[in-house]
Order: C-alpha cells, then sequence, then structure tokens
C-alpha cells in the first residue's frame, strides 16, 4: 500500500506536466471573472465555441489544443475559454452555468457554424473570429497571432466599414473576410456596398464574387431585382461560370417550390413559369436538371435518364464538367440499355479531358466495365487509382479489384 503510494506521489506532478503541455482551459469562472482576470493579467482572451456533435471541434480538441508548441503560445497570449453551445442531458453543472453566456455569445456574434473561436481584447472587447477548424497546429498559431494585431482583426476592420470607408479594394477584402469568419450578416451588408459601386454587375469576376460570398441560399439577393430580369446574354458571357449561376438560381427560385406538403409531385409548370419571369434565359435549363436530380433521388431511373435524354439533346454542347460526370453517373446506376451507356460514355469522356479528376475517371471506368469493354475499364480504374490519395485511392483499388475479381470468376 505505501509502496502505491509513492507511485500515485511520484505519478502526479508528471501527469499534471503533460496536461499543462497543451493549452490551458479556465474552470470554475463565469464569463464576467474571465473578463475581469483578463483585464488583471493583460491577456487576450480565446474563447473556444464548440458543440458535442461536432467533429472538426473534437479533432481540434484531440489533435492541435494538447501540442506543446501550442500551448506555449496560447497560456502566454490569451485565457483560454471553452464554452459547450449546446444542450445534453449529460451536461455537468459547470456547463450548465454558461448556458445563459453560451446564448448571449451566440446571438451576438450571430454564430452559425462550429468550431467558431472569438478573440476579445484585454479589456473585453471582440476584436476577431475565426470560422471552423484550423487544418493543424502551425495554420491555428498563424491565426491566433494574426488576432493580436489590429490591422488583421476582422472586427478592427469592419469598424472601419461601419465609419464610412468605402474603397472598392478594401471592400471586396472586407466581404472575403467577413465570409470567412463565419460572419455572413456583415459579409452581405460589405458585398452589397461593393457590387453597388459596380458599373456592370454580370461580369464573370462579380458572379464569382456573389457566389463566393452568399454560398447560399440568398443568391442574387445581392443583385438589384430588376437588374436581374435582364440577363439574356450572360451566360454566353459567363463561360463555366454558368454552373454557378444555375446553382445560385436554383437555390434561390427552385429548391423551396420543391418542398411540397404531404411529399406530392411537384407543379413542373408553376415552377418553370415562376423561374422564367425572372430568368428567363436558363429557367428551361434550370428546371431540367432539377428534374434529373429529383427524379434520381426518388429512384424513378426512367424518368430521370428521360430528362438528361432531353437535357443533353438541348445543352449538352454547353455542359460543363460537373454535369456531365453527374449524369454519365446517373446513366451507370439506372440504365442498361447500351445506347445510353455509349452516350455516356462519350460525356464522361469530355468531363475530364480538360483536368483528369480522379473522381470522373472512376465514373469512365465504371461505364466501361458496363457496357461490356472490360480491358480498358481495368486500365482506366488503374489510372484513376494511381491519381487519387487517400480514402479516395482505397475506393478506387477495392473497386479495381472487385473487376479483376469478377473477370477472374468469369474465365
Amino acid at each position: 500500500m505505501i509502496k502505491k503510494l509513492l507511485l500515485l506521489t511520484f505519478w502526479l506532478p508528471f501527469a499534471a506536466m503533460a496536461q499543462e503541455k497543451g493549452m490551458h482551459f479556465e474552470h470554475g469562472l463565469s464569463w464576467e471573472e474571465i473578463k475581469a482576470k483578463a483585464k488583471a493579467e493583460n491577456k487576450y482572451i480565446f474563447v473556444d465555441c464548440f458543440t458535442t456533435f461536432c467533429g472538426p471541434c473534437k479533432a481540434m480538441s484531440a489533435n492541435i489544443f494538447p501540442q506543446e508548441k501550442v500551448g506555449e503560445f496560447m497560456n502566454a497570449k490569451y485565457l483560454n475559454v471553452k464554452v459547450q453551445m449546446d444542450r445534453t442531458p449529460k451536461d455537468d453543472e459547470e456547463v450548465k452555468k454558461w448556458y445563459d453566456d453560451a446564448l448571449k455569445l451566440e446571438k451576438d456574434y450571430s454564430i452559425n457554424c462550429y468550431p467558431t473561436h472569438l478573440i476579445f481584447s484585454p479589456d473585453g472587447t471582440i476584436v476577431d473570429r475565426h470560422a471552423g477548424a484550423a487544418g493543424d497546429a502551425d495554420q491555428f498559431l498563424a491565426e491566433c497571432a494574426a488576432s493580436l494585431d489590429p490591422d488583421q482583426q476582422y472586427y478592427f476592420q469592419l469598424g472601419k466599414f461601419k465609419n464610412g470607408q468605402e474603397d472598392t479594394v478594401f471592400l471586396r477584402k472586407l466581404a472575403y473576410m467577413a465570409k470567412n469568419a463565419g460572419d455572413d450578416g456583415n459579409a452581405l451588408a460589405v458585398a452589397r456596398a461593393y457590387l453597388a459601386q459596380q458599373t456592370d454587375l454580370y461580369t464573370p469576376e462579380n458572379i464569382d464574387f456573389a457566389h463566393a460570398i452568399t454560398f447560399m441560399p440568398q443568391g442574387f439577393a445581392l443583385f438589384d431585382v430588376k437588374q436581374r430580369t435582364e440577363i439574356p446574354d450572360i451566360i454566353d458571357k459567363l463561360g463555366t461560370t454558368e454552373a454557378k449561376l444555375m446553382e445560385i438560381v436554383g437555390k434561390e427560385e427552385v429548391d423551396a417550390a420543391l418542398r411540397t406538403k404531404g411529399n406530392t409531385v411537384p407543379d413542373w409548370a408553376a415552377i418553370e413559369k415562376k423561374a422564367k419571369a425572372k430568368y428567363p434565359s436558363i429557367a428551361e435549363r434550370l428546371v431540367l436538371k432539377t428534374k434529373i436530380q429529383y427524379f434520381s433521388d426518388k429512384k424513378d431511373g426512367d424518368s430521370a435518364i428521360a430528362n438528361i435524354d432531353t437535357y443533353m439533346k438541348k445543352y449538352g454542347n454547353r455542359a460543363e464538367p460537373q454535369t456531365l460526370n453527374e449524369f454519365a453517373r446517373i446513366i451507370f446506376k439506372k440504365c442498361n440499355d447500351q445506347k445510353y451507356l455509349e452516350q455516356a460514355l462519350e460525356w464522361s469522356k469530355r468531363s475530364f479531358k480538360e483536368n483528369e479528376k480522379p473522381a470522373f475517371m472512376d465514373t469512365y471506368a465504371n461505364l466501361l466495365y458496363k457496357a461490356g469493354k472490360k480491358a480498358d475499364a481495368l486500365a482506366w480504374e488503374e489510372k484513376a487509382m494511381n491519381k487519387a490519395n487517400g480514402e479516395e485511392k482505397k475506393n478506387y483499388e477495392t473497386t479495381l479489384e472487385k473487376m479483376k475479381k469478377e473477370e477472374k470468376n468469369r474465365n
């Protein structure tokens, strides 16, 4: 017994040291007490807003926060606080004491993704935020070091905008900064101010900008309503940006109409009529694409393929690689007709003509196999596997082995 106690006494200090190598998070203090302590110690406050169901949150807690170099920097410069934003039956008393503060933080700073990291100055003023998990410790430390520099602090830059700074270079940069910070409301406000100064909203650069900032579902809410209807030539001007435009309009004008009561069949004629009223140049194409996805999801292969056939006859010459791959994949999964398989092979090969994406090459290989062109299928699946990495590579390796095994069993 004495031996065990001696061992325990010897081990405990080292356990504590191991725990302190990483970030030290405050415990037992309220939000007001945290701010008072930060002011007294002249430290910034790092708040990790997480949820119990968030995988990236758990990954950061397991892989980044415990690292010694992370602890050295963060413990010296910050008071670190973890705040659980959701509520579960298993919550302990400390988590429950923070319920009200967690709700206030969520409301005051419009937190809509996890993890979100909030940065406060020593006097308790919000200065910066990071949305999403850092990829590694170095990225995390770079973000937190930048948060100590006023010129790089998001809320300092946002303050300039609210005080009237509106040159276009600044606004464009700030809109992306707001989006990356997870502050969608201010991202939209800044983006509108930027676009208000543009003489032509429908350039590829401005469409790309609007798509990146809104990222669904607001879509063309950034654009003046009158101007939205005057886009007969926009698709020809935009080229590969067409897919983004279709996605934005689809989310805004079509997807909501598909959520019918009682899971009834959508009124396709009404949906197309509404879309044509605002976007006459792309409405038919958009509704056709929506039908294809709808029927594919409903496992109505015949209807999906019929609409693919209509789409490709009318618009196949301008279909972008992603669409070509999607249609080819649907044909592979839902069709045994050799005529359609041959057409899908042509679409699929077009999809990776300019960029040999492993996923698109995998579609092509699977179509070849289904069409009876076994040797070519094996060769292309091997190419896809060799170009891929990680889990994707393993998936293609498994597919290749299945193809080889089936061929061996046939012989």
